[in-house]
């Protein structure tokens, strides 16, 4: 079973289906630090002084557009995709989700859904529960909502 029929599982034990004809595409960012870090021409030094991190890391975001951007591409995502994001919580320490999404997200024609690894209350969503957390106009699932 491929990574979308799983999906598209889980999401219709939560009362969501997908009408025939719908396309989804799960793009995940699990592995994206260690790709981005291992692409680098000085990747070993920085494996071996993770302190010099500190002024590459704002090209991370960028590697992230860049593959997100080819991944749009070669999936043909049109306006009835629903785009998943998953494995943001591989971002902890590194980038806040909330700037990854505000970069994807207008790139998606049709829905993007974040699976996101934290906690929401109130509108205000932390991840792993190690941030203050943002405002997102977004509408959650989680696992007490009843539809």
């Amino acid at each position: 079973m491929n990574k979308e029929n799983k999906y598209n599982n889980k999401l219709e034990r939560l009362g969501f289906s997908f009408e025939r004809g719908g396309d989804w595409a799960v793009f995940d960012l699990t592995d994206s630090f260690p790709n981005w870090l291992a692409s680098q021409r000085y990747a070993k030094s920085y494996f071996q002084k993770p302190n010099l991190l500190s002024t590459l890391l704002p090209k991370y975001l960028a590697y992230i557009e860049a593959e997100f951007d080819a991944f749009l591409q070669d999936k043909n995502v049109s306006d009835d995709f629903v785009v998943a994001l998953q494995g943001v919580g591989s971002l902890f320490g590194f980038l806040k989700v909330k700037e990854v999404v505000d970069k994807l997200a207008p790139k998606v024609k049709g829905r993007l859904l974040v699976f996101f690894p934290g906690s929401y209350e109130d509108n205000n969503y932390r991840l792993l529960d190690g941030y203050d957390g943002w405002n997102y106009l977004a509408v959650p699932i989680t696992a007490d909502k009843e539809f």
